[in-house]
């Protein structure tokens, strides 16, 4: 890995993201509930500034590609985990949340390990997936700090459409992992096949 990709701004961005996530723990662990919320935000935007500085600097790196998705999860599992242990959603979106992505980096290392897989981008119900889960944290959060039965309506909207898009996307992904073994298989094959 170049030193250069590491240095360039959406990637500097995504580690700065990366940093954010001790900060919001210790003030959600020590009840500073609205500290933990501004800097969630704070974390999201930097999650949304990184994509359009690599778009519109033309940034976009292969370490980019794999750091994004890492900062995501680390900030999303990390929220997860803790607001079950201090008893503000309940302990089965977190473990769920948990096993399909545990789930999917045992599937992808097992299938990069026997047959050099390497494209694992999100699809379209793994991106819902995320946007599900950062507003579910957000109105989490939003009801510590407002009591108010609108937060509490969306936060339960948004935990139940978590669920939903966690099962769809990890089914999806069995399909997709399945369709690009398969296509891997087959280029693999024609290029096996001796000269005519």
């Amino acid at each position: 890995m170049k030193l250069s990709q590491l240095l360039t701004a959406p990637n500097q961005l995504t580690l700065v993201r990366m940093m954010f996530v001790p900060f919001i723990v210790i003030n959600l662990v020590a009840g500073h509930y609205r500290w933990a919320l501004i800097l969630f935000v704070l974390a999201g935007f930097t999650d949304g500034l990184d994509g359009l500085l690599a778009r519109t600097l033309k940034q976009q790196t292969v370490l980019g590609q794999y750091l994004d998705p890492i900062a995501d999860k680390l900030l999303l599992s990390t929220m997860f985990m803790v607001l079950a242990i201090l008893h503000k959603i309940a302990w089965k979106y977190t473990v769920l949340v948990f096993s399909r992505d545990i789930s999917i980096l045992c599937a992808s290392a097992v299938l990069y390990a026997i047959a050099g897989l390497r494209d694992f981008r999100p699809s379209i119900f793994g991106k819902a997936n995320t946007f599900a889960q950062v507003f579910a944290i957000f109105f989490v959060l939003l009801f510590q700090v407002q009591h108010t039965r609108w937060v509490w309506i969306t936060q339960t909207t948004f935990l139940h459409a978590t669920v939903g898009f966690t099962i769809v996307s990890a089914l999806h992904y069995v399909l997709l992992v399945g369709h690009r073994l398969r296509s891997a298989n087959h280029v693999h094959a024609e290029s096996s096949k001796p000269a005519a």
